[in-house]
């Protein structure tokens, strides 16, 4: 399941997380080391974790990152628990605070899921906290308002737009997922994937010689797949997540239009989602 966020102090850590609300954001926090604010450690462990994955993070990491000791970061940050909050918070400042809806609201939903995609690539280790449990902080929950703006365009109802929200997340977060652990084992394993699936195949045909008659439906849809260009550098596994989720989005888009006109009176006149 990896890290569960929001299991610090809530009060210490929610007052963190909008230190900056109605005061200066960069205003540093009174402590041991002048210069030394909640902004620049965080900015440090979002470093580490970048680098490291968040089983690489540690009040130390970070403290060695700012040239200070473990301890004297814990005048600013309460520990680590609060830490992750603020990173995982904080991190999600990079992304677009408003999308077009001008084209429609498809377009849009497209142009916030490619967002978000890029986001989770570049900051692999977000995938490893747990969303069960939000951490309630500016960013987060920018995120979620854009969303729910976008969606607010369908004109569906709340209880509808809150289903649709949580498969989207999932359906984003999922295929991420996908795709970073499949760079992480095209980086950490000890052969190419091409080779590691010709080496699987093989061996897979060797003890179970009658795979494809004992699964027929399985091999069908193998030899079936779209063919990869053999030039392509990208590992199958990440090309697969990637047609996965753009086919994926356009059949939740086109399931969300459906709703629409189950929603909708028959004397409404449709609402534009946009080109497909």
């Amino acid at each position: 399941m990896g890290v569960v966020a929001g299991q610090g102090d809530p009060r210490r850590s929610l007052a963190l997380l909008w230190r900056g609300s109605g005061t200066d954001p960069t205003a540093p926090v009174p402590g041991p080391k002048p210069g030394l604010t909640v902004d620049a450690i965080v900015e440090q462990a979002i470093a580490v974790a970048d680098a490291d994955g968040i089983t690489g993070l540690s009040m130390r990491a970070v403290a060695d990152r700012l040239g200070v000791t473990a301890m004297a970061l814990y005048t600013y940050v309460p520990g680590k628990r609060e830490l992750v909050d603020l990173m995982y918070d904080g991190v999600h400042a990079e992304l677009r605070a408003e999308h077009d809806t001008a084209p429609g609201w498809r377009a849009a939903l497209r142009s916030w899921a490619d967002d978000m995609l890029r986001f989770y690539l570049r900051h692999p280790w977000v995938l490893e906290i747990s969303y069960a449990r939000p951490v309630f902080g500016p960013n987060e929950q920018r995120v979620l308002e854009e969303l729910v703006r976008i969606l607010r365009e369908t004109g569906l109802p709340a209880d509808t737009l809150r289903s649709i929200i949580s498969v989207l997340f999932h359906v984003v977060r999922g295929m991420a997922q996908t795709i970073a652990e499949s760079r992480s084992a095209a980086t950490d394993g000890d052969r190419p994937e091409h080779e590691w699936w010709s080496e699987r195949s093989a061996a897979l045909l060797e003890v179970v010689p009658d795979f494809a008659h004992r699964f027929p439906q399985s091999t069908w849809l193998a030899r079936e797949q779209t063919k990869d260009t053999a030039d392509d550098p990208t590992p199958y596994l990440e090309r697969a997540a990637s047609r996965a989720l753009a086919t994926g989005f356009a059949i939740l888009l086109d399931g969300i239009d459906v709703a629409l006109d189950n929603h909708r009176p028959h004397s409404q006149p449709p609402r534009s989602g946009g080109a497909s």
